[in-house]
């Protein structure tokens, strides 16, 4: 599938700005499941960007805008191929004991433990132990039914939480959006010793009504021996397919910020996040001469 993105931020000060300095992490990932065809970033005030990788390997761009200011817009334009459905390889059967055993999981430490929006507090092992029942089964299947349950038993309501929210807390209010679902799965996974990391992106929702605003979309990848990260949705409850694409990964929100920065002067009066994701028909090649 050939899917186009459009993310455009904007921020509107309550008079100038200056000396900002910014990190986007909005090029979307090269892996197994995607290729990105294209990607434009353009800026308003025009400013010169440069990108490194991070520490997990998502693409960072840098920029300064050392002059005053009174709006900044980012616009970010992306065009990817995703692997169909049924290209992709199937989860192997991987018991809890061959996933502990595997001697791999050592490299994967820092998606077992704690972070910043994932603190393992007992309240997640707890629902955890209750979900499974005492019961564990196959861990991509564990993984599964962790997800289904958050599904089942969260309400999807924006505004019941925030930015900062954390996974201890989203899982007492029992709501919260798709950042607050992707957390409490990180949670439950980890405290059964599943490795288990953040994904930021976006998918294609064939379903949005006209004028319905889209948005960026957050789910969670897991660990197998013999197959790597395994990305699954617990907002939708569904393994992440060829609608979605990928930006960033990390522990958690913290390492994936799509737009953070720093700046001098007035408070922020309005902040506008527009997003749009369309399916399109391949790019021609070129004829051959």
């Amino acid at each position: 599938m050939h899917l186009r993105v459009v993310h455009r931020t904007c921020f509107v000060y309550e008079g100038e700005a200056k000396e900002s300095f910014n990190e986007l992490r909005l090029r979307p990932a090269e892996n197994g499941n995607q290729r990105c065809l294209s990607f434009d970033l353009r800026i308003s005030p025009a400013a010169e960007t440069r990108d490194y990788s991070d520490f997990h390997g998502n693409t960072v761009h840098y920029f300064e805008v050392p002059e005053p200011h009174e709006r900044l817009c980012i616009t970010a334009v992306s065009r990817v191929e995703t692997v169909p459905a049924h290209q992709r390889p199937a989860a192997p059967a991987v018991s809890a004991d061959e996933l502990a055993a595997a001697p791999e999981r050592e490299m994967m430490a820092e998606f077992a433990t704690d972070s910043p929006y994932v603190p393992l507090d007992v309240e997640l092992w707890r629902e955890a132990q209750d979900i499974l029942a005492g019961s564990r089964g196959e861990v991509w299947g564990d993984v599964r039914r962790l997800g289904e349950h958050i599904h089942r038993t969260f309400t999807y309501q924006p505004g019941s939480t925030g930015v900062s929210t954390r996974a201890p807390d989203a899982l007492r209010l029992r709501a919260g959006v798709c950042q607050d679902f992707a957390h409490v799965h990180l949670g439950l996974c980890r405290t059964l010793g599943i490795p288990a990391r953040y994904v930021s992106g976006y998918f294609l929702n064939p379903a949005r009504r006209p004028g319905e605003n889209e948005a960026s979309h957050a789910w969670i990848e897991a660990w197998l021996p013999g197959a790597g990260w395994l990305a699954y949705d617990p907002t939708h409850a569904r393994i992440a397919d060829d609608r979605y694409i990928s930006l960033a990964v990390g522990r958690d929100y913290a390492d994936i910020r799509p737009v953070s920065g720093t700046y001098r002067g007035a408070p922020t009066r309005a902040l506008r996040v527009d997003v749009c994701v369309r399916e399109v028909r391949p790019a021609a090649a070129a004829p051959k001469v």
